[in-house]
């Protein structure tokens, strides 16, 4: 990677100098007369840019400026030429990292409760949570996709279900729920409790919700976790015990209380007086479990009323003797925009009904084009519009672009190309956007930020879209068209890349 690279060249130049031992950032520059990456190092460091730069010599490096504080860096020609190869030769590998040194990560996500269908809010957290399994498994990480069911016969949402289902309520009762009532009805007639017959019902949602996830949304789990198996197992006890050997339990009002003071937290119900187990007890199991597991760093991925709940869990974490990372992110809401969509399951706008009225592709794109911790309007009109003001129709078109023209090659072997030949300020500017690819990679892994990929596939897209207005592909020299079909067969090999790590499809034909 170029910023790697120009690190290590700059952080050696310094302890040459002035023999100190320096961490460099260096950033994408975005004026051209800054060149392709810029360093503030010296005045971090307050040193001579002037006498870092002089000092700084690669092949990789056309030339090394001092401007206004900042160490501007200009790539070579030769060098980025010779990058195009590069892509070709990896292929389906570019990308690949390895800075994840192949620890496991725990990413958990949407984890809705099992009372109807997935909603628009859910796919959020949905597609950045596969999103960003796929981004850390090409960083070089063991990312395992985890779904929490919340599916205990004495979970309060459980027991409401089933008075619903018993006729005793009205609790997330929709035109959809309704119809799996009336199929599971000679059930119904069986069961002993209102916990039995939610139990049933959440069930029979959930089989739904998981066909959903695998078949249309095309998101694989690697596990699926039951809340009532933990109880089922013991671990619901196991932990409750730990807890008090720990003399951290309490009993306050007839309800049993979690000492969190020393964590600077608000103490907490583990058992009501009824006797039953809160949420916040199952939770503390739950987390327990995904520790003992050996997950060096888990990601949770919480709707935004969630978000009171994180630096408990936190805490708990410390207090369960947690060594590894634990990273939670508030998932925030969703709201559809202009349009409209058929609401086929009741009085709430589904994520099925979003998915059959806009496909897949669009939708994953759309919903990742924002940060998560901010709240996002899906815009209906646009996601229909098959032109290029539609972002992923943009994208999907200039992968479509190049496989036409290929179609028109009868030898498609350029690995012999001269690359040399590739001079032209379009070039350029569309390879530097191909070598991008790894450092998105490296800093999403790190900070969680996807937005990134469908902003990056956009700008890869518009450099590819001037290439081909400015550079006629299919030339009459035969060693210019071989060297620019390599330069289009490597923006094939980086788009494709950059739509499967948003499980998006890349279509040859549009």
């Amino acid at each position: 990677m170029m910023k790697e690279k120009i690190k290590k060249l700059t952080a050696r130049a310094i302890k040459n100098l002035y023999k100190k031992e320096v961490e460099v950032e260096v950033s994408r520059s975005s004026a051209k007369d800054c060149g392709d990456y810029a360093t503030n190092v010296a005045m971090a460091i307050k040193e001579n840019p002037q006498e870092i730069a002089k000092q700084i010599k690669s092949t990789i490096l056309e030339r090394v400026e001092a401007k206004n504080g900042f160490i501007n860096f200009f790539l070579s020609k030769e060098h980025l030429q010779k990058q195009v190869r590069e892509i070709l030769k990896r292929d389906k590998k570019f990308g690949e990292l390895k800075i994840g040194k192949h620890q496991k990560v725990l990413v958990e996500f949407i984890s809705a409760n099992p009372t109807g269908p997935l909603h628009v809010g859910n796919g959020r957290g949905a597609f950045f949570g596969d999103c960003l399994a796929n981004i850390l498994e090409k960083a070089g990480y063991r990312a395992l996709r985890e779904y929490y069911i919340n599916d205990a016969k004495n979970n309060t949402q459980i027991q409401e279900l089933g008075r619903t289902a018993l006729g005793q309520g009205k609790s997330y009762l929709t035109p959809h729920l309704k119809r799996v009532i009336r199929r599971l009805a000679p059930y119904f007639k069986k069961v002993k409790s209102e916990s039995e017959a939610g139990y049933l019902l959440g069930q029979n949602i959930f089989g739904d919700i998981r066909s959903f996830t695998e078949e249309k949304l095309k998101i694989k789990f690697d596990l699926w976790v039951s809340e009532q198996n933990l109880y089922r197992q013991g671990k619901i006890k196991k932990v409750y015990d730990f807890l008090e050997t720990k003399k951290l339990v309490y009993k306050k009002d007839n309800a049993l209380w979690l000492d969190l003071s020393g964590f600077n937290q608000k103490d907490e119900v583990l058992v009501r007086r009824n006797g039953q187990s809160t949420y916040f007890l199952t939770d503390i199991a739950y987390h327990d479990y995904k520790i003992k597991r050996g997950f060096k760093k888990i990601i949770n991925i919480w709707g935004a009323d969630h978000q009171g709940h994180v630096s408990k869990i936190k805490a708990i974490a410390k207090m369960l003797g947690y060594q590894g990372d634990l990273d939670i992110l508030i998932s925030q809401v969703v709201r559809l925009k202009r349009g409209k969509i058929s609401k086929r399951k009741g009085n709430i706008v589904t994520l099925e009904d979003l998915i059959d009225e806009v496909g897949l592709d669009v939708a994953r794109f759309l919903y990742l084009t924002k940060s998560l911790d901010t709240q996002m309007e899906f815009d209906l009109e646009l996601a229909k519009k098959q032109s290029e003001k539609n972002p992923v129709y943009y994208v999907q078109y200039a992968h479509a672009r190049i496989c036409s023209i290929l179609r028109k090659i009868s030898d498609p072997r350029f690995q012999d190309s001269n690359l040399k030949l590739l001079v032209h300020p379009s070039e350029f500017n569309l390879i530097k956007q191909l070598i991008r690819l790894p450092e998105i990679i490296e800093e999403t892994a790190k900070d969680y930020q996807v937005q990134r990929l469908p902003q990056y596939s956009t700008e890869l897209a518009t450099a590819f879209h001037r290439f081909y207005r400015d550079c006629k592909v299919l030339a009459k020299d035969k060693s210019l068209l071989k060297a620019r079909l390599a330069l289009i067969l490597a923006t094939k090999i980086v788009l494709k890349n950059t739509l499967a790590l948003m499980g998006i499809s890349a279509p040859e034909r549009m």
